[in-house]
């Protein structure tokens, strides 16, 4: 793809640490950054299985988060937090964690999100650091029109959407719907069309009255 459009892609990468606190597993960790690092990877968020096992409510930190993150800054990579729980961007930035961005679930439908949607739209207004937003189609429970244009009216403008496409088919109508939300024009989409659907297709005449007016 780099050699194809003549621009760099921008790697993130989401490890998974074995947490058990043995010489080997931090040895595991060590060579999975090391991994990360190799392949060009920019930007270095511990998985969410990582960061939530770590998140004390008692003290109000993020467990070991701080030596895991300046292990990623010694390999050239930015630190960030892949995080499921709403307690995890507040406790970082209380803390002065050294990340530089946050992965959190915001959707309409408030699929798979612990607190209410206004509870997590607050948080990622209050983060210091931008927040990259999964799962806007809340799992395909809602339509890309629907999903993604509740996420882009709610979210700051440093903030980010992740969304996960299949084809560049997909990836295109993602783009060219979002675009059309952002600068609110009429989205071209072709939709998806049943026999009960066709009196709102115009005809062909219709489409030469149009035309003509």
């Amino acid at each position: 793809m780099e050699q194809k459009t003549g621009r760099r892609i921008i790697r993130m990468g989401t490890p998974h640490f074995d947490l058990s606190g043995s010489a080997e597993a931090e040895d595991e960790i060590e060579r999975t950054l090391d991994d990360f690092a190799q392949i060009g990877c920019s930007v270095c968020l511990p998985h969410q299985a990582t960061t939530d096992a770590l998140v004390n409510r008692a003290t109000h930190t993020i467990d070991r988060m701080d030596r895991y993150a300046a292990k990623i800054r010694e390999r050239g990579m930015i630190p960030g937090l892949s995080t499921h729980m709403p307690e995890s961007i507040p406790y970082a930035d209380r803390s002065d964690l050294d990340v530089g961005t946050y992965i959190q679930i915001y959707n309409a439908a408030g699929f798979l999100m612990q607190v209410e949607v206004d509870w997590v739209h607050r948080i990622i207004w209050k983060a210091r650091r931008p927040v990259i937003t999964i799962k806007p189609l809340a799992a395909g429970r809602l339509l890309p029109l629907v999903g993604l244009a509740f996420s882009w009216a709610t979210l700051r403008r440093r903030d980010m959407i992740c969304i996960g496409c299949l084809t560049a088919d997909e990836a295109k109508e993602v783009v060219d719907i979002s675009l059309s939300q952002l600068e609110r024009t009429a989205s071209e989409i072709p939709l998806q069309t049943t026999r009960s659907k066709g009196s709102l297709i115009p005809s062909r005449a219709d489409r030469r009255a149009e035309h003509l007016t």
